[in-house]
């Protein structure tokens, strides 16, 4: 049997898996699947987990329960080598080995993209996997408890600050869905009041939301500021050391929890440790079908799709358009992808990957939303309620569709979920007999040291070009 081995479990992956499993024939090929996760994210259903509105191991479809011929290996691949037909694999525990390949699928994705700013690394979460949205949403559970008790100040302020960082659909989706459930929270803490609520929205463009046009992005901000959000167009983030936010814009304060969500960046395997042909921002070069290479230089049984691929986009009116790194497109990539690799396995002919938009749906917190198909925008209630049909029927998996509905359908009932289970990411605290605040105090400490480091480093970085 020939090996096709897929490098990463995201939509792309999964879906190439999942479909090249229902095509082929038994002892056709040897499914392979590298990922360092034993499961796949939608990450459209991030914003509504950091807002309690699912649960989050229903935005995680298992790898091992629904991939049932393919072989799992959970680990990070650290180097492609096509003209050997190898990879390298560092598992979590264990030295990095060889693992050989006749066909290899990339699908990789991208990674968070971030900037030297200081305190970004030590005080910042992304909003990329189902961790951090977790996290995100315990982290502000756990300021209302801690701001309840104190007096109004600086203190009680800083807790209940929060600044995200990046106005793509990502962030503008976390934003209002966490700004919506810290509305709600309001009601079960009488001690606090919507004055004492901070939400700032930064972005380096002077709109957000690129992928809707100027008049519905218009409409998001003027939504957003009358539920009381802060937004900062047009302005960067210069600092977040210690958690104080500074702005290009001369704008300061401090922010209990700071979310990164400025955009993508390209895989740093794609990018520097394959010999795979790449653009010069780090993604693979693919022909429509999806192969890897140019129409006149093809690479020989290498594949590539999802957010790490510079795939044409033949629906579009731009000569050398390539496609929105999306999960639209990544989704439908993975099952044409998978279709095509039958196709040459069997001496058959492949197909072009064509797919024409089904417009953009956002969230924009419980009840409210925007549509936006051509010319055709949709706000409001209506909105809100197509985004959730829509990604109710995308997850992946009936088992996945009837739980998101079945958390819904409760919460209509009895409301979210507002339990903070941030102690979870201490778990030894009781054990070792710790003071329920003494190892976050130490993880402060640790980030402070790491800040005086930057800072020092910095000034030498100064000095040494100054010199």
């Amino acid at each position: 049997m020939r090996r096709i081995l897929i490098v990463g479990g995201g939509y792309a992956g999964f879906y190439t898996a999942w479909k090249l499993e229902k095509k082929l024939r038994k002892g056709e090929a040897e499914i392979v699947v590298v990922d360092p996760r034993p499961y796949m994210t939608y990450q459209p259903f991030l914003p509504e987990v950091a807002a309690g509105s699912i649960e989050a191991r229903h935005a995680a479809i298992s790898l091992r329960s629904h991939l049932r011929r393919a072989r799992l290996i959970h680990g990070t691949v650290t180097r492609i080598r096509h003209a050997e037909r190898t990879v390298t694999v560092q598992p979590r525990d264990g030295d990095p080995f060889e693992l050989g390949y006749d066909i290899v699928v990339v699908t990789a994705g991208a990674v968070t993209r971030t900037f030297p700013i200081p305190g970004v690394i030590e005080h910042a979460i992304g909003m990329k996997h189902v961790e951090e949205a977790v996290a995100i949403r315990d982290r502000l559970l756990d300021a209302f408890d801690r701001a309840s008790l104190l007096p109004p100040g600086a203190e009680r302020s800083r807790l209940l600050t929060v600044t995200f960082v990046g106005g793509g659909f990502s962030g503008v989706e976390g934003f209002a869905e966490l700004l919506s459930l810290a509305t709600a929270l309001l009601k079960s803490y009488p001690e606090l009041r919507f004055s004492d609520l901070s939400f700032h929205l930064v972005e380096a463009r002077d709109r957000i939301l690129p992928e809707v046009t100027d008049e519905p992005g218009a409409w998001v901000v003027r939504s957003l500021v009358e539920r009381g959000a802060r937004i900062h167009l047009g302005a960067q983030l210069l600092s977040a050391e210690g958690g104080h936010v500074v702005l290009s814009t001369g704008e300061e304060f401090d922010a209990h929890t700071i979310v990164w969500t400025a955009g993508n960046g390209a895989n740093p395997v794609i990018a520097n440790n394959t010999d795979l042909p790449i653009t010069a921002r780090g993604s693979v070069i693919v022909r429509p079908d999806l192969r890897v290479g140019t129409a006149d230089e093809p690479v020989p049984d290498a594949w590539a799709a999802g957010d790490d691929a510079a795939v044409p986009d033949l629906a579009s009116g731009v000569p050398g358009a390539l496609t929105v790194p999306n999960a639209q497109h990544a989704v439908r990539q993975g099952k044409r992808l998978a279709a095509n690799i039958v196709a040459s396995l069997r001496g058959e002919r492949t197909r072009d990957y064509v797919h024409h938009s089904l417009g953009v749906v956002a969230t924009l917190g419980l009840g409210t939303g925007i549509f936006q198909w051509r010319g055709i925008v949709i706000t409001g209630f209506l909105a809100w309620v197509m985004h959730r049909g829509y990604h109710v029927l995308a997850i992946p998996t009936w088992e996945r569709k009837v739980r998101v509905l079945l958390v819904w359908a409760s919460a209509v009932v009895f409301g979210r979920d507002i339990v903070s289970l941030l102690s979870v990411q201490h778990p030894r605290r009781a054990f070792l007999g710790e003071e329920p605040d003494a190892a976050e105090r130490a993880t402060e400490r640790v980030a402070d040291r790491a800040a005086e480091r930057t800072a020092d480093r910095t000034a030498e970085l100064v000095d040494a070009e100054a010199r």
